[in-house]
């Protein structure tokens, strides 16, 4: 009955995936292993595993109180870190749209050039995709956005898969990297790029996201916690596949350019390697990775806004459902559709550094989140964390501060 009940509702595991792997993860999983080769390929696992612990905590929560965690962590933590997060949650917000356009926008243009000059291709190409992410959001409901993102993940999924493949000779190497973790003797600069690659696995904020998408397949009660867990599981196995054919094809590739122009480049120097099939595979699978990032963005962060602002009105509004039809979430949606079209005239790797710093700043404070509502005062007996999930989530706490003061130091 159990795997029963997950066949009838799977599936926001896979968006998790399909929004989680955007412009970032094709960047830094790609210069990671041009520069370090396979060697870090237990890295995306490690990566994916914490996002996974995380996500399994905040769906306990939910299923539990009936209430997101962020919901409890806004109502625990009082009016200042509503205004707190409110400001934050702006910022990422700007930041994250305005690179997924941009990386949207490059991306189709080097599958259909449509003017000489890629900065304006760039720009033409990613103003008409936010504007479709926005018209199948808002006049789509959640039915098509869920179709649409399935078949994008599928063609991510094959292209990076298929591309590793063709490019992958030492698979023994392969299996040898994916369990141990050599990293004595890396330099300095060479742990930030693995400290990069497990930070960027699986998103950030999107991690709350997930909340929202399993009560619109009506996932609302303590029962369907197991169905979750192995929803999550096959989400995060795709997230770190994704991941690790990335690596294995920048450590034979070695990509050269930065943010916007690195799909374009790894498609000219795959034609050497694959052929020009091989190289139109992997331009659909890298358009499809960050379309469907953009697209899960569009649809589920104003998810996060309307359940914030009802949270400081103390309103009544809970389920999603009910909240994606709240002026809060369609205001929202029209902003972050429109007004992040201005960073379009930045360039995208300096968007994108700074997109990722702010939003690795999520992770720990998620992280302490999920240790002080986990436990069994707030969650009761049955769902509270367990002695090992707090340890996982102590050494991801540890993990990230210690990253964040190597990074000043």
């Amino acid at each position: 009955m159990r795997f029963k009940r997950f066949f009838q509702i799977a599936g926001p595991g896979l968006l998790v995936a399909a929004t989680g792997v955007g412009a970032g993860d094709l960047a830094t999983a790609a210069f990671a292993g041009s520069k370090l080769g396979v060697a870090v390929l237990w890295a995306v696992l490690l990566g994916a595993f914490f996002k996974f612990v995380l996500n399994e905590g905040l769906t306990r929560w939910q299923l539990s109180t009936g209430t997101t965690i962020l919901k409890g962590a806004l109502t625990h933590g009082g009016l200042f870190s509503q205004w707190i997060f409110l400001a934050y949650f702006f910022l990422w917000s700007y930041l994250v749209a305005a690179a997924l356009m941009s990386a949207a926008g490059a991306a189709l243009y080097a599958i259909l050039p449509v003017c000489q000059d890629p900065y304006y291709g760039k720009i033409i190409y990613g103003v008409l995709q936010s504007i479709l992410g926005f018209v199948i959001v808002y006049f789509g409901g959640f039915q098509l956005f869920e179709k649409i993102m399935k078949v994008c993940i599928v063609v991510m999924f094959f292209a990076v898969v298929y591309t590793a493949w063709r490019l992958s000779s030492d698979w023994l190497v392969i299996i040898k990297s994916l369990v141990w973790p050599n990293i004595w003797h890396l330099s300095a600069a060479e742990l930030m790029w693995v400290v990069a690659l497990i930070g960027g696995v699986g998103g950030t904020v999107t991690i709350l996201c997930y909340g929202y998408w399993i009560r619109e397949k009506g996932l609302v009660s303590k029962s369907d916690l197991f169905a979750c867990r192995v929803d999550l599981g096959i989400g995060y196995i795709m997230t770190a596949l994704f991941g690790l054919g990335m690596v294995i094809i920048g450590s034979h590739v070695h990509p050269e350019g930065k943010g916007t122009t690195l799909i374009i480049k790894l498609g000219e120097r795959l034609v050497l390697e694959t052929g020009a099939l091989g190289k139109w595979i992997f331009l659909a699978g890298g358009w499809s990775a960050i379309f469907s990032s953009l697209l899960g963005v569009w649809q589920s962060v104003p998810y996060i806004f309307a359940d914030a602002v009802t949270i400081m009105q103390k309103s009544d509004v809970r389920d999603s459902e009910d909240l994606s039809r709240t002026k809060l979430y369609r205001y929202f949606l029209i902003g972050l559709s429109l007004v992040p079209m201005t960073g379009l005239y930045v360039g995208f790797a300096s968007m994108q550094k700074v997109y990722a710093f702010v939003g690795a700043l999520f992770i720990p404070l998620l992280t302490i989140v999920l240790l002080v509502l986990g436990r069994e005062k707030f969650i009761g007996q049955e769902f509270k964390n367990k002695p090992l999930t707090n340890l996982v989530l102590i050494f991801i706490l540890v993990f990230f501060l210690g990253t964040f003061i190597l990074s000043f130091c």
